[in-house]
């Protein structure tokens, strides 16, 4: 197959991503894929049997200029579930045409992983949430003016027109309270609202998407989405509200703070992550 479609790129990075990771041994397929966002990549390094294969190594598939997404594609398991993880993704901001943004999400499907948890660090829009706060989707807005579908439709990963009712899957959403109820904790839900990026938005944006009924605001995370239900692929989304959003914050906007506080979640997310991958593998 001809390196030049879609499908043969993606099909020379998923031959390579498994023979790197098999070690000379049998390649172990995945059950469940995971998508870590800003300052959230340490939880890569918590999975069993963990083998790295950094981004450089694998065709089409490049590197985040963002500080916070280190560039490896992580295989290990957790709790006897066999698992895929990008540590780190990267954006459309960062000048990459779309199928490359989705590219290492496909590629984790392409190698066997018919769950994908997504996770994301994101600006709250409501007012009594704070910063810490982690968030299911239960929908987004695709507003970053893009999709992952656009040209021509390539038959084999998915329909022309697929369906987004159920974006994020029910049942991914009720495992994932489940979990975090049984370990202590409560979740928000709501919808995320994925914008271009890279400048955080303005207040007036805010009380737009508060309109639009967002409860959370990035830079990822819907193209993903989009490309990976065309696949058929179950997915499961999370936000660590790391800031609160322009005209509800006191303070001035920076990434230093996204990755502080994500860091600072870090205990409660790797619990949840755990305990949701056993489940998703479960389905």
């Amino acid at each position: 197959m001809s390196e030049s479609t879609l499908l043969g790129r993606l099909d020379e990075t998923t031959r390579i991503a498994r023979e790197k990771s098999s070690r000379g041994g049998a390649f172990v397929p995945p059950r469940v894929g995971l998508v870590l966002g800003s300052g959230l990549g340490g939880f890569a390094d918590t999975l069993e049997n963990l083998v790295k294969v950094p981004y450089q190594e694998l065709p089409h598939l490049p590197s985040s200029t963002v500080v916070g997404h280190s560039g490896n594609l992580c295989f290990g398991s957790v709790g006897g579930v066999p698992v895929v993880c990008m540590q780190g993704r990267v954006h459309l901001y960062e000048g990459h045409p779309v199928e490359s943004v989705v590219h290492g999400a496909r590629t984790m499907a392409r190698l066997g992983a018919s769950s994908i948890l997504i996770t994301n660090a994101a600006g709250g829009i409501e007012a009594g949430w704070a910063p810490g706060d982690l968030m299911v989707l239960s929908d987004h807005l695709n507003l970053t003016g893009q999709s992952s579908l656009v040209g021509p439709n390539e038959d084999a990963l998915g329909p022309r027109f697929p369906d987004m009712s159920a974006a994020y899957d029910p049942g991914l959403r009720e495992a994932a309270h489940r979990v975090a109820k049984e370990a202590g904790f409560s979740l928000r839900e709501g919808v995320y609202a994925g914008l271009l990026g890279p400048t955080y938005e303005t207040p007036a944006e805010i009380r737009m998407l508060r309109t639009m009924g967002a409860h959370a605001v990035g830079m990822s995370t819907v193209l993903e989405t989009i490309a990976l239900r065309h696949m058929k692929v179950k997915v499961g989304a999370l936000s660590c509200i790391t800031n609160l959003a322009a005209g509800i914050s006191k303070t001035e906007l920076n990434h230093a703070e996204v990755e502080e506080t994500a860091r600072a979640s870090r205990d409660k997310l790797v619990a949840l992550l755990r305990g949701w991958i056993v489940a998703a593998g479960a389905q």
